[in-house]
């Protein structure tokens, strides 16, 4: 069932989505040669902890931690460790959720390290992030699930890389997880149609090689089949009747 939301609710998300947009900010700053993914999970949990929020994802399913830090090959569900050491050249995709007042927020960037990266990475990165706003400009009233997800692949394979299918992006509100899902991938005019107070986590994860996962045996992280590196961005998106409203900027 597609829970639509009202102006007060999309208050409330906007206020969870800025909590992890501040998290994210903060994690980032330490995205650094020499750090450890569990120090970034120290500091996302601290920040998180300072903020008056709490963990969307630790718990969630037992999954242990309140990041997701993926690097290189690791498409998504990295779990931070001790023993997983940033390096000069690496990418590193961190995913953050909250609760605040009720409502979720869920977010992802993905952060070279280091000064220099490969230019093919560079453009991994740059292609992914503005894939994700190909398909915010869909979410329109009228528009449907699958013009989100064609906008995506469109323009993600169209600079030479693919998308992951068998993880999607999802509906999102009192619940981390709610209907509709959305994939980065699609037909335009087909799937659920958009209507006013729908809030859509949108999160393409795009390879450098085949679009094909495989889970690890930590029955968390995700990596790319072929060995290639992947990119991470999302951001919570509401429908309104003025277009698509960003609620984790």
């Amino acid at each position: 069932m597609i829970n639509c939301k009202s102006q007060a609710e999309l208050e409330k998300m906007r206020r969870s989505g800025n909590l992890v947009r501040q998290v994210l900010n903060a994690v980032k700053e330490k995205v650094v040669a020499g750090a450890t993914t569990m120090d970034l999970e120290r500091v996302a949990e601290d920040k998180i902890r300072e903020l008056g929020a709490k963990p969307a994802f630790k718990g969630y399913y037992d999954y242990p931690c309140v990041l997701c830090t993926s690097v290189n090959n690791e498409i998504i569900h990295g779990i931070p460790s001790e023993k997983r050491v940033l390096k000069e050249g690496d990418i590193c995709s961190v995913d953050c959720g909250v609760v605040f007042e009720g409502y979720y927020g869920d977010a992802a960037i993905t952060v070279p390290v280091g000064g220099t990266l490969d230019p093919v990475l560079q453009k991994l990165l740059e292609v992914t992030e503005t894939s994700l706003k190909k398909g915010i400009e869909q979410v329109r009233l009228g528009k449907t699930v699958g013009d989100v997800g064609a906008a995506v692949q469109e323009y993600v394979e169209a600079n030479g890389f693919s998308v992951v299918r068998e993880f999607v992006g999802h509906g999102i509100g009192t619940q981390l997880h709610e209907d509709p899902q959305v994939p980065n991938f699609g037909v335009r005019g087909h799937g659920t149609r958009l209507r006013e107070g729908m809030v859509l986590a949108i999160e393409p994860m795009v390879n450098v090689g085949r679009p094909e996962a495989r889970v690890l045996g930590d029955k968390w992280t995700a990596v790319t089949v072929d060995g290639s590196f992947s990119a991470h961005f999302e951001h919570c998106v509401a429908v309104t009747r003025n277009g698509p409203m960003i609620l984790t900027e």
